[in-house]
């Protein structure tokens, strides 16, 4: 009953801030747009704890630096966007092109000047990202990226890709890695949900001037520890390391 009644108070909430966003983004400017969105994820959150009781607790607002920085997120459920977005007052996102087959969507996210890159990844999307990256931090806006590109499930993870590191170098910004055990309650796109209570949790932000290869080493080990730490502590199971997997779209090595 609770998963039926969240599930219903979503799409309510998503069709009826999705039309006033959709409106508001005729007009000029995208403080409107933005201010709509805000509502929007404050809502969602809310309605996460009322409906299908999944409270969200937050740890580490204190690493939080000042002024513009990367935030660089693992990405287990369909509501890390909502817990995260509803951190921060002005939040540039990138996201999957597959966002903009929904009507009117694009729209929306072009006007929040969101970052939208293709899924498959390449040359193509590097560049879009890079352009579009560089929109959002000339206006001194945080910026979220999930570098596995791709919603994992609990105790797997995906290929770190670089994207996060060329914002990184080029942008000279710092990047604050961000674990979560949200996926124990709202795995990935399910429609079930499990009550209790998930934790969000900023780490210490990795300063500028690192190699490739050292700072996604870094990352991903500070991701993907914390993460597991937090989901044994919501399970009491003993900490796992994630399993890697082959990302959607990897070529697949033939069995020998």
């Amino acid at each position: 009953m609770r998963s039926f009644l969240f599930n219903l108070a979503y799409w309510c909430l998503s069709i009826t801030y999705g039309l006033a966003a959709a409106f508001s983004a005729l007009t000029p400017g995208r403080r409107l747009t933005a201010w709509i969105i805000r509502r929007y994820v404050r809502r969602m959150v809310q309605a996460m704890a009322l409906f299908a009781g999944i409270r969200l607790q937050v740890r580490g607002r204190e690493n939080l630096p000042q002024g513009a920085f990367i935030v660089a997120s693992k990405h287990q459920s369909w509501g890390d966007g909502f817990a995260t977005y509803d951190q921060f007052d002005d939040l540039a996102f990138v996201t999957g092109d597959h966002l903009e087959k929904f009507p009117l969507l694009g729209t929306v996210l072009r006007k929040l000047g969101a970052i939208v890159v293709n899924n498959c990844g390449g040359h193509a999307a590097r560049e879009a990202l890079q352009a579009r990256a560089a929109d959002a931090h000339r206006e001194g806006r945080r910026i979220l990226i999930y570098p596995e590109g791709h919603l994992a499930r609990i105790g797997e993870k995906y290929r770190y890709r670089s994207g996060v590191w060329h914002m990184y170098r080029d942008f000279d910004m710092p990047v604050v890695p961000v674990a979560t055990n949200l996926g124990l309650f709202w795995p990935q796109t399910a429609r079930r949900k499990t009550p209790g209570t998930a934790t969000l949790a900023f780490l210490q932000p990795i300063p500028t001037g690192l190699p490739k290869e050292e700072f996604l080493a870094r990352l991903e080990a500070m991701i993907e520890g914390r993460t597991a730490e937090l989901v044994a502590e919501a399970t009491g199971q003993p900490v796992r390391a994630a399993v890697l997997v082959p990302s959607p779209g990897d070529p697949v090595e033939p069995a020998v």
